[in-house]
Protein backbone atom coordinates (compact mmCIF):
# COMPACT_ATOMS: atom_id res chain seq x y z
CA UNK A 1 0.00 0.00 0.00
CA UNK A 2 1.51 3.27 -0.55
CA UNK A 3 1.80 5.61 2.10
CA UNK A 4 1.93 8.95 0.34
CA UNK A 5 0.41 11.95 2.07
CA UNK A 6 -2.34 14.40 1.91
CA UNK A 7 -0.86 17.27 3.80
CA UNK A 8 -3.38 19.41 4.65
CA UNK A 9 -1.22 22.47 5.04
CA UNK A 10 -2.22 25.96 5.92
CA UNK A 11 -5.61 26.15 3.58
CA UNK A 12 -7.31 23.26 5.73
CA UNK A 13 -5.63 24.66 9.09
CA UNK A 14 -5.16 21.94 11.40
CA UNK A 15 -7.42 19.17 11.73
CA UNK A 16 -9.41 18.71 14.64
CA UNK A 17 -9.67 15.27 16.47
CA UNK A 18 -12.69 13.29 17.07
CA UNK A 19 -12.81 11.16 20.00
CA UNK A 20 -15.50 8.28 19.00
CA UNK A 21 -17.46 7.83 22.24
CA UNK A 22 -19.87 5.20 21.68
CA UNK A 23 -21.69 2.80 19.14
CA UNK A 24 -23.69 1.44 21.68
CA UNK A 25 -24.36 -2.85 21.20
CA UNK A 26 -27.68 -3.43 22.19
CA UNK A 27 -27.45 -7.01 20.58
CA UNK A 28 -24.85 -9.85 21.64
CA UNK A 29 -24.93 -11.29 18.25
CA UNK A 30 -23.81 -8.13 16.11
CA UNK A 31 -19.90 -8.04 16.08
CA UNK A 32 -17.89 -5.32 15.24
CA UNK A 33 -14.32 -5.26 13.21
CA UNK A 34 -11.77 -2.30 13.94
CA UNK A 35 -9.51 -1.95 11.67
CA UNK A 36 -6.26 0.76 12.22
CA UNK A 37 -3.68 2.76 9.96
CA UNK A 38 -1.97 4.99 8.52
CA UNK A 39 -3.00 6.60 4.89
CA UNK A 40 -2.96 9.81 3.28
CA UNK A 41 -0.91 11.11 5.66
CA UNK A 42 -2.73 10.58 9.09
CA UNK A 43 -4.28 7.98 10.76
CA UNK A 44 -7.49 5.78 10.77
CA UNK A 45 -10.17 3.79 12.30
CA UNK A 46 -12.55 2.36 10.93
CA UNK A 47 -15.31 0.20 12.72
CA UNK A 48 -17.41 -1.93 11.24
CA UNK A 49 -20.40 -4.83 11.53
CA UNK A 50 -19.27 -8.34 10.25
CA UNK A 51 -21.03 -11.52 10.26
CA UNK A 52 -18.43 -13.02 11.81
CA UNK A 53 -14.75 -12.64 13.02
CA UNK A 54 -13.09 -14.27 10.32
CA UNK A 55 -14.66 -11.70 7.82
CA UNK A 56 -11.89 -8.22 6.88
CA UNK A 57 -12.61 -5.97 4.63
CA UNK A 58 -9.05 -4.33 5.16
CA UNK A 59 -7.57 -5.24 1.87
CA UNK A 60 -10.40 -3.43 0.18
CA UNK A 61 -10.17 -0.51 2.46
CA UNK A 62 -6.03 -0.67 1.27
CA UNK A 63 -7.24 -0.46 -2.16
CA UNK A 64 -9.22 2.42 -1.87
CA UNK A 65 -6.63 4.61 -0.54
CA UNK A 66 -4.19 3.41 -3.16
CA UNK A 67 -6.57 4.05 -5.71
CA UNK A 68 -7.51 7.57 -4.46
CA UNK A 69 -3.51 8.37 -4.59
CA UNK A 70 -2.75 6.96 -7.58
CA UNK A 71 -5.40 9.96 -8.58
CA UNK A 72 -5.23 12.60 -6.49
CA UNK A 73 -1.95 12.32 -4.40
CA UNK A 74 -0.16 15.75 -4.90
CA UNK A 75 2.57 13.48 -3.08
CA UNK A 76 3.04 11.04 -5.43
CA UNK A 77 4.82 11.96 -8.88
CA UNK A 78 2.81 9.57 -11.31
CA UNK A 79 -0.23 10.73 -9.84
CA UNK A 80 -2.64 11.96 -12.70
CA UNK A 81 -2.90 15.40 -10.91
CA UNK A 82 0.72 15.57 -10.44
CA UNK A 83 0.97 14.60 -14.17
CA UNK A 84 -1.52 17.62 -14.78
CA UNK A 85 0.64 20.39 -12.46
CA UNK A 86 3.55 19.65 -14.65
CA UNK A 87 1.14 20.87 -17.87
CA UNK A 88 0.08 17.64 -18.98
CA UNK A 89 -2.85 18.39 -20.79
CA UNK A 90 -3.54 15.42 -22.99
CA UNK A 91 -4.50 12.99 -19.74
CA UNK A 92 -7.75 11.69 -20.00
CA UNK A 93 -8.61 12.03 -15.97
CA UNK A 94 -10.66 8.80 -14.20
CA UNK A 95 -14.15 8.75 -12.41
CA UNK A 96 -12.90 9.39 -9.25
CA UNK A 97 -10.62 12.58 -10.33
CA UNK A 98 -14.39 13.74 -12.13
CA UNK A 99 -16.54 13.61 -9.08
CA UNK A 100 -14.20 15.91 -6.78
CA UNK A 101 -13.45 17.82 -9.45
CA UNK A 102 -17.12 18.72 -10.05
CA UNK A 103 -17.94 18.91 -6.54
CA UNK A 104 -14.77 21.54 -6.01
CA UNK A 105 -16.06 23.55 -8.79
CA UNK A 106 -19.27 23.96 -7.16
CA UNK A 107 -18.18 24.49 -3.70
CA UNK A 108 -15.89 27.51 -5.37
CA UNK A 109 -18.79 28.64 -6.85
CA UNK A 110 -21.15 28.32 -3.87
CA UNK A 111 -18.23 29.91 -1.55
CA UNK A 112 -17.31 32.79 -4.07
CA UNK A 113 -14.14 32.04 -4.61
CA UNK A 114 -13.02 31.07 -1.06
CA UNK A 115 -12.80 27.83 -1.33
CA UNK A 116 -10.10 27.08 -4.19
CA UNK A 117 -8.09 24.12 -5.30
CA UNK A 118 -5.73 26.14 -7.28
CA UNK A 119 -4.34 27.76 -4.07
CA UNK A 120 -1.25 24.72 -4.41
CA UNK A 121 1.02 27.39 -5.59
CA UNK A 122 0.39 29.85 -2.72
CA UNK A 123 0.39 26.51 0.29
CA UNK A 124 3.93 25.61 -2.13
CA UNK A 125 5.16 29.39 -1.81
CA UNK A 126 4.19 29.80 1.64
CA UNK A 127 6.09 26.31 2.83
CA UNK A 128 2.43 24.89 3.58
CA UNK A 129 3.14 22.30 0.56
CA UNK A 130 5.43 19.62 -1.25
CA UNK A 131 7.22 22.18 -2.96
CA UNK A 132 10.31 24.37 -2.10
CA UNK A 133 8.49 27.30 0.16
CA UNK A 134 9.72 31.00 -1.39
CA UNK A 135 11.81 33.36 1.56
CA UNK A 136 10.81 36.94 2.12
CA UNK A 137 7.47 36.73 -0.19
CA UNK A 138 6.91 40.19 -1.67
CA UNK A 139 4.09 41.62 -2.54
CA UNK A 140 4.91 40.68 -6.50
CA UNK A 141 5.81 37.90 -5.92
CA UNK A 142 2.18 36.66 -4.35
CA UNK A 143 0.83 39.22 -7.32
CA UNK A 144 2.57 37.09 -9.60
CA UNK A 145 1.18 33.75 -7.86
CA UNK A 146 -2.21 35.72 -8.06
CA UNK A 147 -2.14 35.09 -11.65
CA UNK A 148 -2.20 31.50 -11.70
CA UNK A 149 -4.83 31.15 -8.87
CA UNK A 150 -8.50 30.73 -9.42
CA UNK A 151 -10.46 27.70 -10.05
CA UNK A 152 -12.42 29.72 -12.90
CA UNK A 153 -9.51 28.90 -15.17
CA UNK A 154 -9.74 25.52 -15.19
CA UNK A 155 -11.85 23.05 -17.25
CA UNK A 156 -12.63 19.72 -18.19
CA UNK A 157 -13.27 18.83 -21.37
CA UNK A 158 -15.84 17.04 -23.00
CA UNK A 159 -13.71 13.86 -23.22
CA UNK A 160 -12.52 14.28 -19.70
CA UNK A 161 -9.32 16.44 -20.06
CA UNK A 162 -8.16 18.94 -17.67
CA UNK A 163 -7.96 22.42 -19.44
CA UNK A 164 -5.71 25.29 -17.35
CA UNK A 165 -5.43 28.68 -18.72
CA UNK A 166 -2.09 29.02 -17.32
CA UNK A 167 0.50 26.12 -17.72
CA UNK A 168 1.15 27.23 -13.77
CA UNK A 169 -1.84 26.56 -12.38
CA UNK A 170 -1.12 24.26 -9.32
CA UNK A 171 -4.06 21.76 -8.76
CA UNK A 172 -4.47 20.51 -5.10
CA UNK A 173 -6.97 18.85 -3.94
CA UNK A 174 -6.04 17.95 -0.34
CA UNK A 175 -9.53 19.79 1.20
CA UNK A 176 -11.71 17.35 -0.32
CA UNK A 177 -10.25 14.27 -1.14
CA UNK A 178 -9.53 12.70 2.26
CA UNK A 179 -13.50 12.89 2.79
CA UNK A 180 -13.91 12.05 -0.88
CA UNK A 181 -12.04 8.33 -0.07
CA UNK A 182 -14.63 8.29 3.19
CA UNK A 183 -17.62 7.94 1.14
CA UNK A 184 -15.66 5.70 -1.65
CA UNK A 185 -14.76 3.32 1.65
CA UNK A 186 -18.19 3.60 2.54
CA UNK A 187 -19.77 2.79 -0.63
CA UNK A 188 -17.64 -0.12 -0.73
CA UNK A 189 -19.17 -1.44 2.33
CA UNK A 190 -22.73 -0.74 1.07
CA UNK A 191 -21.59 -2.55 -2.06
CA UNK A 192 -20.85 -5.70 0.42
CA UNK A 193 -23.88 -5.02 2.70
CA UNK A 194 -21.83 -3.72 5.81
CA UNK A 195 -25.29 -1.99 7.22
CA UNK A 196 -23.41 -0.29 10.26
CA UNK A 197 -20.00 1.27 10.47
CA UNK A 198 -18.41 4.25 11.56
CA UNK A 199 -15.26 5.38 9.30
CA UNK A 200 -12.86 8.24 10.77
CA UNK A 201 -10.21 9.28 8.92
CA UNK A 202 -7.92 11.96 10.20
CA UNK A 203 -10.56 13.34 12.13
CA UNK A 204 -12.92 13.26 9.85
CA UNK A 205 -16.31 10.72 9.82
CA UNK A 206 -18.86 8.84 7.98
CA UNK A 207 -21.16 6.88 9.76
CA UNK A 208 -23.84 4.45 8.48
CA UNK A 209 -26.57 2.73 10.83
CA UNK A 210 -29.01 3.92 13.58
CA UNK A 211 -31.27 2.60 16.38
CA UNK A 212 -34.26 3.58 14.33
CA UNK A 213 -32.99 0.95 12.08
CA UNK A 214 -31.41 -1.24 13.89
CA UNK A 215 -31.58 -3.21 17.01
CA UNK A 216 -28.31 -3.41 17.09
CA UNK A 217 -26.06 -0.25 17.13
CA UNK A 218 -27.30 2.81 18.81
CA UNK A 219 -26.32 6.15 17.07
CA UNK A 220 -23.01 6.85 16.64
CA UNK A 221 -21.61 9.48 19.21
CA UNK A 222 -18.60 11.36 18.73
CA UNK A 223 -17.09 14.79 20.64
CA UNK A 224 -15.25 17.61 19.49
CA UNK A 225 -12.33 19.09 20.91
CA UNK A 226 -12.55 22.76 22.46
CA UNK A 227 -9.69 24.85 20.51
CA UNK A 228 -8.88 26.96 23.56
CA UNK A 229 -6.66 24.13 25.80
CA UNK A 230 -3.01 23.63 25.69
CA UNK A 231 -1.12 21.13 24.10
CA UNK A 232 -1.09 18.39 27.50
CA UNK A 233 -4.50 19.24 27.80
CA UNK A 234 -7.82 17.40 26.10
CA UNK A 235 -11.03 19.07 26.53
CA UNK A 236 -14.17 18.36 24.76
CA UNK A 237 -16.37 21.10 23.99
CA UNK A 238 -19.28 18.99 22.41
CA UNK A 239 -20.73 15.60 22.25
CA UNK A 240 -22.42 14.65 18.40
CA UNK A 241 -25.26 12.15 17.43
CA UNK A 242 -25.20 11.21 14.22
CA UNK A 243 -27.40 9.22 12.05
CA UNK A 244 -26.23 8.16 9.07
CA UNK A 245 -24.19 11.47 7.92
CA UNK A 246 -21.04 12.59 7.80
CA UNK A 247 -18.80 15.27 9.88
CA UNK A 248 -15.25 17.12 9.22
CA UNK A 249 -14.11 19.74 11.53
CA UNK A 250 -11.39 22.21 10.70
CA UNK A 251 -9.56 24.08 13.65
CA UNK A 252 -6.38 25.57 15.29
CA UNK A 253 -6.53 23.52 17.63
CA UNK A 254 -3.62 24.17 20.06
CA UNK A 255 -1.68 26.24 17.89
CA UNK A 256 -3.42 29.84 17.92
CA UNK A 257 -1.69 33.32 18.24
CA UNK A 258 -2.83 36.25 20.38
CA UNK A 259 -2.45 40.18 18.89
CA UNK A 260 -0.18 41.76 21.20
CA UNK A 261 -1.88 44.87 21.17
CA UNK A 262 -5.50 44.29 20.77
CA UNK A 263 -5.98 40.81 22.50
CA UNK A 264 -7.66 38.86 19.38
CA UNK A 265 -6.64 35.77 18.89
CA UNK A 266 -5.93 34.67 15.40
CA UNK A 267 -4.87 32.09 12.98
CA UNK A 268 -2.77 32.03 9.94
CA UNK A 269 -4.50 30.53 6.80
CA UNK A 270 -4.50 31.63 3.44
CA UNK A 271 -7.22 34.02 1.63
CA UNK A 272 -7.52 32.70 -2.07
CA UNK A 273 -8.66 36.08 -3.20
CA UNK A 274 -5.24 37.99 -1.48
CA UNK A 275 -2.80 35.26 -1.49
CA UNK A 276 -1.66 36.33 2.20
CA UNK A 277 -2.38 34.79 5.40
CA UNK A 278 -5.35 36.13 6.61
CA UNK A 279 -6.27 36.73 10.20
CA UNK A 280 -9.05 35.02 11.66
CA UNK A 281 -10.62 34.89 15.21
CA UNK A 282 -12.53 31.51 14.05
CA UNK A 283 -11.19 28.65 15.96
CA UNK A 284 -12.54 25.58 15.05
CA UNK A 285 -15.52 24.96 12.04
CA UNK A 286 -17.36 21.41 12.24
CA UNK A 287 -19.96 20.84 9.29
CA UNK A 288 -21.95 17.80 9.07
CA UNK A 289 -23.70 16.54 5.21
CA UNK A 290 -24.92 14.14 3.71
CA UNK A 291 -21.15 13.34 2.22
CA UNK A 292 -18.07 13.27 3.94
CA UNK A 293 -16.73 15.25 0.66
CA UNK A 294 -18.78 17.62 1.28
CA UNK A 295 -18.34 18.43 4.73
CA UNK A 296 -15.06 18.51 4.39
CA UNK A 297 -14.82 20.67 1.47
CA UNK A 298 -17.16 23.47 3.08
CA UNK A 299 -15.42 22.79 6.64
CA UNK A 300 -12.41 24.32 4.72
CA UNK A 301 -14.28 27.28 3.24
CA UNK A 302 -16.26 28.39 6.22
CA UNK A 303 -12.59 28.72 7.88
CA UNK A 304 -11.43 31.09 5.78
CA UNK A 305 -14.37 33.33 5.14
CA UNK A 306 -15.11 36.18 7.39
CA UNK A 307 -17.75 35.13 10.02
CA UNK A 308 -20.30 37.10 8.19
CA UNK A 309 -20.45 35.41 4.80
CA UNK A 310 -19.88 32.01 6.30
CA UNK A 311 -23.01 32.64 7.95
CA UNK A 312 -24.50 33.97 4.88
CA UNK A 313 -23.16 30.88 3.11
CA UNK A 314 -24.74 28.39 6.20
CA UNK A 315 -28.19 30.28 5.51
CA UNK A 316 -28.31 29.84 1.30
CA UNK A 317 -26.64 25.70 2.01
CA UNK A 318 -29.43 23.35 3.48
CA UNK A 319 -27.04 20.48 2.10
CA UNK A 320 -24.63 21.22 5.24
CA UNK A 321 -24.88 22.14 8.81
CA UNK A 322 -22.27 23.41 11.14
CA UNK A 323 -21.07 24.76 14.33
CA UNK A 324 -18.49 27.35 14.37
CA UNK A 325 -16.15 28.59 17.23
CA UNK A 326 -14.39 31.85 17.20
CA UNK A 327 -12.89 34.02 19.76
CA UNK A 328 -13.60 37.55 20.90
CA UNK A 329 -11.25 40.09 21.77
CA UNK A 330 -11.11 38.76 25.36
CA UNK A 331 -10.56 35.56 24.60
CA UNK A 332 -13.72 34.48 25.21
CA UNK A 333 -15.75 31.64 23.01
CA UNK A 334 -18.24 32.54 21.00
CA UNK A 335 -20.33 29.67 19.18
CA UNK A 336 -22.66 30.02 15.89
CA UNK A 337 -24.90 26.57 15.33
CA UNK A 338 -27.02 25.91 12.84
CA UNK A 339 -30.57 24.82 13.60
CA UNK A 340 -29.90 21.43 12.11
CA UNK A 341 -26.78 21.13 13.77
CA UNK A 342 -28.05 22.17 17.11
CA UNK A 343 -30.52 19.18 17.58
CA UNK A 344 -27.59 16.92 16.81
CA UNK A 345 -25.74 18.07 20.49
CA UNK A 346 -26.26 15.88 22.97
CA UNK A 347 -26.05 17.00 26.51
Amino acid sequence: MASLKFKCGIFTVFIASLIILSCANTDDEANFKVEQGYALGTTYTIKYEVKDDTVSLKPQIEAVFDTVNASMSTYLPTSDISAINRGDSTLVVDAYFQEVYLKAKEVYRNTQGFFDPTIGALINAWGFGPEMALDHMEQHEVDSLLEFTGFDKVFMSDDKRIIKKNKNIYLDFNALAKGYTIDLIGRMFDENGVENYLIEVGGEILTKGNSKKTSKVKNWVVAIDSPMQDKDQRVLIAKVQLEDKAMATSGNYRKFRVDEKTGEHYVHIINPLTGYPQKSNVLSVSVVANTCMEADAYATALMVMPLDKAKELLKNTPTIDAYIISADKDGDLVEYKTKGFQELLLD
